[in-house]
């Protein structure tokens, strides 16, 4: 008789527990070990239109805010990271870029502290161009696929303004970075 109620008991508390995330309904569950992380295939660059880092880090982790990013670039050159890669920071918005319009779900996120109003500092640019190189190798992403947030949503944005340029350090940077700048300002160019 005991053993009957721990057994109904048991099997009340399995009908509790949540199903894995993403099962279906109906579905047994059977795990496979054949999956891997998500490739994130695009890198989409803002900038945060604050004044400083800090206050753009308290807009970018307060949950009723409901805006991150993966990545916040400090004026020093400071790379803090805020959102795991493998995880989607809601960056993006309403976007699109070549057919693709949940742009959060394919990309990886990285504001800048700038204002919008003022030149971005080498340290930052610096600071971004070895992520990028980094996030380019890590991720097999291609030049093209390095944006702006004004490439994405150009109804709506503009970021980074048009003070992104970073000519005071191209000359020394590493061809891979070299090449992800002239890409990135090119498309600048073509919005403005």
């Amino acid at each position: 008789m005991l053993r009957g109620l721990a057994v109904l008991l048991l099997a009340a508390l399995a009908a509790c527990a949540p199903l894995p995330s993403g099962q279906g309904r109906g579905a047994l569950w059977q795990p496979s070990p054949n999956f891997d992380q998500r490739r994130p295939n695009f890198v989409i660059l803002h900038q945060t239109t604050n004044d400083n880092a800090a206050t753009a880090l308290a807009t970018l982790t307060d949950p009723q805010r409901q805006v991150g990013a993966h990545y916040l670039i400090g004026r020093d050159g400071a790379v803090m990271q805020l959102v795991d890669e493998a995880a989607r920071a809601w960056h993006a918005g309403e976007s699109w870029w070549g057919g693709n319009t949940d742009l959060n779900s394919a990309s990886i996120g990285i504001e800048l502290d700038n204002t919008g109003d003022e030149a971005f500092a080498e340290a930052q640019i610096v600071a971004l161009l070895t992520l990028l190189d980094e996030l380019r190798t890590r991720y097999r992403i291609p030049a093209p696929n390095f944006l702006a947030h004004g490439d994405i949503a150009p109804a709506r944005k503009v970021d980074p303004s048009r003070h992104f340029a970073a000519s005071d350090v191209d000359a020394e940077l590493a061809p891979g970075e070299q090449a992800l700048l002239h890409c990135l300002l090119q498309k600048k160019v073509a919005r403005e």
